[in-house]
């Protein structure tokens, strides 16, 4: 089986050297810096990658200001109470994207984070403490108890949040079939994403990379 360095040798050659490859690596940030970050910063980037999910990213990113002032700072508890006719309302700013079912998914998935402060101090906390070696397992439960958090939605806000994870771009997909890592991958069966778990997990092993910056290198080897 091809070993992460021969990977880590071909990013860094496509990048032009080391410093420019980990130059170009996301932020991750420890637990307790995830922990200490308001749930109203879970929500707004939950709601900026719903927003993206089929649109232009500069579009939804240079209005994002104005998203944070239509939704109130995305406070979880005040936007759980949102009443059907001030969705409505909503539907109707041109200060943001007018998509009704997107609208309402930030309600619900404030709703979602209300629910887990009940069983967690916040929902910061309950993001820190999830262990990356089943990430996977978080972006299965942000899909069932969130809105519209499936494909890579749910992962891309994690990883905007600064919590460490892979992201299955079709550059990572590539990656793993191409250097025979996988046989298959499908996001959407928890067996392919248990099995891309164990390679990103063997990688980590090895390295001691954040799963982040793994996927980033897998991503520069197609």
């Amino acid at each position: 089986m091809i070993s992460f360095k021969s990977l880590l040798d071909v990013a860094i050659k496509k990048k032009g050297g080391l410093d420019q490859l980990e130059a170009s690596f996301p932020e991750v940030k420890s637990a307790n810096d995830l922990s200490k970050t308001p749930d109203d910063r879970y929500l707004s980037e939950m709601s900026r990658c719903v927003f993206r999910a089929g649109f232009s990213w500069k579009v939804i990113d240079k209005k994002w200001p104005e998203f944070e002032t239509v939704f109130g700072g995305f406070n979880p508890l005040a936007v759980a109470h949102y009443s059907d006719d001030k969705l409505a309302e909503l539907v109707q700013d041109k200060r943001i994207v007018r998509h009704a079912a997107k609208i309402k998914s930030v309600r619900d998935n404030a709703t979602f984070i209300c629910d887990v402060q009940q069983s967690h101090k916040s929902f910061g906390t309950f993001i820190a403490d999830w262990p990356v070696a089943d990430i996977t397992g978080l972006w299965l439960e942000l899909k069932k108890g969130g809105s519209r958090l499936g494909g890579n939605s749910g992962p891309m806000s994690l990883r905007l949040i600064g919590k460490d994870t892979f992201i299955l771009s079709g550059d990572v997909q590539a990656a793993l079939l191409n250097h025979k890592l996988l046989d298959s991958i499908n996001p959407n069966t928890k067996r392919d994403l248990a099995n891309a778990q164990l390679v990103f997990n063997r990688f980590q092993d090895e390295s001691g990379y954040p799963l982040a910056h793994i996927s980033r290198i897998l991503a520069l080897t197609v």
